[in-house]
C-alpha cells in the first residue's frame, strides 16, 4: 500500500506574503465593522473603492512572493489552468437559487495544493470568471477575497493525502462538511459589499461607527433575512459537487501534483 504524500507546505517569504494579503482582505471586507465615528471609511463611498483599488497591489505582491518563496512555473501554469476551468464553469450554476459550480473545484484544489494555492486560486479563479460572465463591479473585489478564503480554509484542513479507504472516506466527509460552512461564511463576507448602504434605519441598518458589538448582529439579522436561502443553496450545491466529484479529482490531482514533484 502506498504511503501517505505530505502535503505542500509554505515557505516563510511565502507564508508571509499569503498572511499579509488574507489579513489585508479581513480588515478591507470589515472595514463597516472597524471603522470609527467620522472616519473617511464610514463614507457611502470610500471602503468599497479603497479596496478595489488596493486589491490588485496586493495580489500582485502575494504572487511575486510566492514565485519566489514555492510556487515555480508548472504551478503557475497549473494555477492558470484551473483559473480557467473555474471560469467555464460558473455560468453553469450563474449564482440562480444559491447554485454555484465554482466553489468545489477551489475546496478541493487547496485541499490538494495546500493554502497558498487555494488563497490565490480564489482570487484568480473569481476574477476571471467576473470577466467571463461580464460580472465586473463594486461587489466583485468581495467576491474575489472571499473565496480566497474558501481556498485558504481548504488548505489549512488538517490531515495528509489518506492511503486507506476509510481514510479517504474521512477525508471526503471533512471536505464535504467544510463545504458547508465555507458556503454559508462567503456569504456573510459577502454580504459586507451590500449591507452598508441597503438599509438606513431599522434593526438590520449599518450604524457608522457603532462598532463590532452593535453591527455584527445587525450583519447577521441582514443575512439571515436576506440571503439565507441562497447561501444554502450554495452550500448544498457545493457540498453535493465535492461528493459526487470528490474522489475522482482529488486522484487527479494528487497524481499530477506527484508528477510534478509538488508532493
Amino acid at each position: 500500500m502506498a504511503a501517505a504524500s505530505p502535503r505542500p507546505v509554505l515557505r516563510l517569504r511565502g507564508g508571509l506574503a499569503v498572511a499579509l494579503a488574507a489579513g489585508f482582505g479581513l480588515v478591507a471586507m470589515g472595514w463597516p465593522l472597524l471603522a470609527e465615528p467620522g472616519g473617511v471609511l464610514t463614507e457611502t463611498t470610500s471602503g468599497p473603492w479603497l479596496f478595489a483599488l488596493l486589491l490588485p497591489l496586493v495580489t500582485a505582491v502575494a504572487l511575486v512572493q510566492l514565485s519566489d518563496g514555492g510556487m515555480d512555473a508548472r504551478a503557475v501554469a497549473m494555477l492558470g489552468v484551473l483559473s480557467a476551468v473555474v471560469a467555464a464553469v460558473r455560468p453553469f450554476g450563474a449564482g440562480a437559487a444559491g447554485v454555484e459550480t465554482v466553489f468545489f473545484l477551489i475546496v478541493l484544489a487547496g485541499r490538494v495544493f495546500g493554502p497558498a494555492f487555494g488563497f490565490i486560486l480564489g482570487n484568480t479563479g473569481l476574477f476571471a470568471s467576473a470577466l467571463l460572465t461580464g460580472g465586473v463591479g463594486p461587489w466583485m473585489p468581495y467576491q474575489m477575497f472571499a473565496s480566497a478564503f474558501v481556498g485558504l480554509g481548504a488548505g489549512l484542513l488538517p490531515g495528509r493525502a489518506p492511503a486507506s479507504r476509510g481514510g479517504r472516506a474521512a477525508e471526503l466527509a471533512m471536505l464535504v462538511a467544510y463545504a458547508l460552512v465555507a458556503s454559508l461564511a462567503y456569504g456573510l463576507m459577502l454580504n459586507m459589499s451590500l449591507w452598508p448602504f441597503v438599509f438606513t434605519q431599522g434593526e438590520l441598518a449599518y450604524v457608522p461607527g457603532a462598532g463590532p458589538g452593535e453591527n455584527l448582529p445587525r450583519l447577521v439579522a441582514y443575512t439571515l433575512a436576506t440571503s439565507l436561502g441562497w447561501d444554502i443553496g450554495r452550500a448544498v450545491t457545493t457540498a453535493v459537487l465535492i461528493a459526487l466529484t470528490g474522489p475522482v479529482l482529488l486522484k487527479v490531482l494528487r497524481r499530477t501534483a506527484r508528477k510534478a514533484r509538488w508532493l
